[in-house]
């Protein structure tokens, strides 16, 4: 695995935010839901798709925090220009479970 320096790591802006609204991504070629995500007064509200739906409900999603990615450039996702990559790890059955913090912190805190 090729390693990185910490500059090339300070690049990448991880934040913590607080998903507002999760719907059903109906135009998404694969399962997925948009989330409204709030990361504060700094960064604001960020649209995502999230392909997320064998773990999480709609309904499950809202109040949660979550790690996203927030200064990739926006993406265009059928009907959807997705703001931010919100992150999780595969589990042994191939479905994605979010990263997320373990403790309430402010939504647009950044990853150390």
């Amino acid at each position: 695995m090729p390693t990185i320096g910490w500059d090339e790591f300070e690049r990448v802006d991880l934040r913590v935010g607080r998903v507002l609204s999760a719907r059903v991504f109906a135009e998404a070629r694969k399962p997925a839901y948009v989330l409204d995500v709030d990361f504060g007064p700094e960064i604001g509200v960020r649209k995502s798709s999230a392909q997320i739906t064998d773990l999480y409900t709609p309904d499950s999603l809202v109040g949660r925090l979550v790690v996203a990615v927030v200064n990739f450039p926006p993406r265009q996702i059928g009907p959807l220009m997705s703001q931010c990559l919100v992150t999780g790890f595969h589990d042994a059955q191939g479905r994605v479970a979010l990263c997320v913090p373990d403790a309430d912190v402010p939504p647009g805190t950044r990853l150390l």
